[in-house]
């Protein structure tokens, strides 16, 4: 008898996961924790092995793991990242599936060539566990503080910030001055900090973001199905609303407008600033107010988004061939 359980045990570790690992948006749950995301990681990373590399970029505030996903070996780089917001917790299953994909589909994965794309699937690990009501899984004086910046209330599903009230896309030292929140202490949304790069998010992505420099980047985000890529694009806007374009035909959403006097301090319009190469916000899911959009919707959103690196990594080879044929011109 103990020798069939040692038999059955190493059968287990042996045999390689059958099918999806990601097969959450097919279940009755009705959340995808940063346990789960976790968990999905290292069975990935087992099942995929030489064709990924998993990175601890940084810590939140509370110490929980910010995980960076490498699929493909080459030089040059794609970055996608998701859940910056904490009640936008589905981004991380659709950047976590787009790995998947990504080192599944062997045509896919051959043709990423010299480049490599690097996933943040979970940016906001605190965010979500609070989000999701899991508040106990935080020390005590901190549950209190929490709370107070949840302005009493037990219901916590309109959680958009970090573990500290900072809302992490108006970190960026993009606008960010001008920026006038409506908040202007710690608060379950729309408190931009004391001073840009403030939160160790923030300074996770961005110190990834500088040591990678991507030739172009997505932040997913929930809700609203469109595509924002406007930002002081200057002399790049027609090439960048080019590649909008292409990704708005690609998913189905529209090309978002922002307001005339949108002032920025998020992810995308830092990079853009920064960098001067293109960058999108996606929006995922129909419009929901101040909460997470329903697992129930992921179905169709991953329908629309699974041609998205394929499309990122056309666009990304052809900048390289524009590139090198300017310099060739001078």
């Amino acid at each position: 008898m103990k020798k069939i359980t040692i038999m059955m045990l190493c059968l287990v570790f042996v045999l390689p996961f059958p099918g999806n690992i990601l097969a959450k948006e097919l279940s009755r749950q009705e959340q995808y924790t940063y346990e789960e995301y976790q968990r999905d990681i290292w069975k990935m990373k087992s099942k995929y092995k030489k064709k990924l590399e998993v990175h601890t970029i940084g810590y939140s505030e509370y110490g929980r793991k910010l995980y960076g996903i490498k699929v493909g070996t080459g030089e040059k780089s794609i970055l996608i990242s998701g859940t910056h917001h904490g009640r936008e917790w589905i981004t991380a299953l659709m950047v976590m599936k787009m790995v998947e994909n990504q080192v599944k589909e062997e045509d896919l994965y051959n043709r990423m060539g010299d480049y490599s794309i690097w996933f943040v699937p979970m940016l906001n690990p605190d965010g979500v566990t609070i989000q999701q009501g899991e508040v106990r899984k935080f020390p005590l004086f901190s549950r209190m503080a929490i709370k107070k910046m949840n302005e009493g209330s037990k219901d916590f599903t309109h959680w958009k910030s970090n573990g500290r009230g900072v809302d992490l896309n108006r970190q960026y030292p993009a606008g960010w001055e001008e920026l006038e929140g409506e908040s202007s202490k710690p608060s379950f949304k729309n408190y931009k900090g004391e001073k840009p790069l403030e939160a160790k998010e923030v300074q996770a992505i961005v110190s990834l973001t500088d040591k990678i420099k991507p030739t172009l980047a997505v932040a997913y985000h929930s809700s609203g199905q469109e595509i924002f890529w406007q930002y002081n694009n200057k002399e790049n806007s027609e090439r960048d609303m080019s590649i909008a374009s292409k990704l708005a035909e690609t998913t189905g959403y529209e090309l978002g407008k922002p307001d005339p006097d949108a002032i920025g301090a998020g992810y995308t319009d830092w990079f853009i600033t920064t960098y001067h190469l293109p960058a999108f916000t996606i929006e995922i899911c129909p419009t929901v107010e101040e909460t997470s959009p329903p697992l129930s919707t992921f179905a169709e959103e991953w329908q629309r988004n699974r041609n998205v690196t394929e499309v990122l990594l056309q666009e990304a080879k052809q900048l390289e061939n524009v590139h090198k044929k300017n310099l060739d011109y001078r």
